[in-house]
């Protein structure tokens, strides 16, 4: 009998199992949670990278105190970490998806259009830190709520896509954010389910999509739009949306849902209400457990209670981190390179001695063995991907302790994909800078910055700036200094 092979992991686990190690770091969450729980949303919100974009007492001045004691207890309740960890995110990457606004609550009003808690990301072009803003959203065309002498927040039609995103919503979902409801993630995400609800077509157990909460989650949805029965929509991807049709004898009996059994032009196929993107899909830690991709205790601690439960693998030892001092053999020995006075060094080599091979490097000599592992470590290091994925993610500060435990607080980087990733890093902040500020519109490198041009209104040519999609001998020409720093602008 041939050997049963297992099958591969799906690529969508590995990418979020890269996610919930560099996406939103314990450092994170520790000091979220310390100003949570204080009282400080607004300290919470820094922590965890999220401008806010909000004026209470404006609007107070505007919507009266109604509105604000609710949006007040939101905020309050709102753990932004949380928040974070459970935002959509795109292949291959794991990063936040770009240029979309999620809906975190709505507020009742006479109006035609509730205000709406909500959460942005920026363009992709601007996604430098990963940033996300937090601000009130009251309708199409209407300005952020400002007073007089003071700098009113970004306003929304610097955004591509102002408008909250029905696909993308979590008013349905709180306990995605909300630190007083994070409990309901067991019995919302299937996790405590002892049977699944009868549907049609059948549950897949390694299908992405959560086909046995769909009939629950379809009947709040619903509800909400104020729709007891009836049609629904479900993105399923590239294969375009799936109408469904929640169904049941009477209101004492468990609904099911079916495929719809008559066509429906698209335009009545585009209005009909869409299940978010947090019911359709199986919970991404719920499926990284399940494939032993990860234990309880690495998820965020109001995630992990919730699914202790499904835990299949036991905790795993860490794995032994590189110690100090290294070990190179050079000519016949084992020499030593560890961290001295701040930088890197070889410190079985005297200094006369360290200085002349310099000198023979420097003349085009081959280099002592330790010191060509001095250079590739400031060059391109083992922990290089690591470096890429916290910057990748907005850990600039995490990045930084990675390298600085490497090579030390006074290394002066030498030319290598560790200093183009950082200076990359760093160029790409700026762009971030300019679209909160209101300055660029569109995509500088595509020339809709500035009216249209690819000079922006500071006078710089932004058609050129160094970005992540650079090719690297251009980066390596245009991105050199005499004397690279270590350090990223906060």
């Amino acid at each position: 009998m041939a050997p049963h092979l297992p099958s591969a992991i799906p690529t969508r686990l590995l990418m979020w199992q890269r996610v919930r190690e560099y996406a939103v770091p314990p450092s994170m969450i520790e000091t979220a949670t310390a100003r949570r729980v204080v009282g400080d949303w607004a300290g919470a919100c820094a922590a965890a990278r999220i401008d806010v974009d909000l004026d209470l007492r404006a609007v107070r001045d505007r919507h009266g105190t109604d509105l604000v004691r609710l949006l007040r207890a939101d905020l309050r309740r709102l753990a932004p970490d949380l928040l974070r960890w459970h935002m959509p995110r795109i292949a291959p990457d794991g990063r936040l998806r770009p240029g979309v606004t999620l809906c975190l609550a709505r507020y009742p009003r006479s109006g035609a259009v509730p205000p709406a808690l909500v959460v942005r990301t920026p363009p992709a072009w601007a996604d430098a830190g990963q940033r996300m803003s937090l601000a009130l959203w009251e309708g199409p065309g209407a300005g952020p709520p400002g007073r007089p002498g003071r700098r009113p927040p970004a306003h929304p039609c610097s955004h591509p896509h102002p408008h909250p995103d029905r696909r993308f919503r979590l008013d349905l979902h709180r306990h995605l954010w909300d630190s007083g409801r994070s409990g309901e993630l067991a019995l919302r995400c299937g996790a405590d389910a002892v049977s699944a609800v009868r549907s049609d077509p059948p549950v897949d157990p390694d299908s992405p999509w959560a086909t046995n909460r769909w009939a629950a989650e379809a009947e709040s949805l619903l509800r909400a739009e104020g729709r007891p029965r009836g049609a629904f929509t479900v993105r399923l991807g590239a294969r375009g949306p799936a109408v469904l049709e929640l169904v049941a004898p009477d209101d004492g009996h468990v609904p099911s849902f079916r495929p719809l059994r008559e066509e429906l032009p698209p335009q009545r196929v585009a209005a009909l209400p869409v299940l978010p993107e947090a019911a359709a899909r199986v919970l991404p830690d719920l499926e990284l457990l399940r494939a032993g991709l990860i234990t309880a205790g690495r998820l965020h601690p109001l995630v992990a209670p919730a699914l202790a439960g499904c835990d299949r693998q036991q905790a795993a030892a860490a794995a032994p981190e590189p110690g100090d001092p290294h070990r190179v053999e050079c000519r016949g020995e084992v020499h030593r390179i560890a961290l001295r006075d701040g930088v890197l060094t070889a410190v079985d080599h005297d200094l006369a001695q360290l200085r002349r091979e310099e000198l023979l490097v420097a003349l085009g000599g081959p280099g002592l063995p330790c010191l060509r592992a001095i250079d590739a470590a400031h060059r391109s290091p083992e922990a290089l991907p690591a470096v890429r994925e916290r910057l990748g993610h907005g850990d600039v500060a995490g990045a930084l302790a990675v390298v600085e435990g490497l090579l030390g607080p006074g290394a002066v980087l030498r030319d290598g994909p560790l200093r183009t990733e950082l200076e990359s890093a760093a160029a790409r902040r700026v762009d971030h800078g300019l679209f909160r500020s209101g300055l660029v519109g569109g995509n500088p490198s595509t020339g809709a910055a500035g009216g249209g041009s690819g000079t922006g209104r500071g006078g710089a040519d932004r058609r050129h700036r160094i970005n992540r999609r650079t090719p690297p001998e251009i980066r390596s020409r245009r991105g050199s200094r005499t004397r690279p720093r270590l350090a990223l602008p906060d």
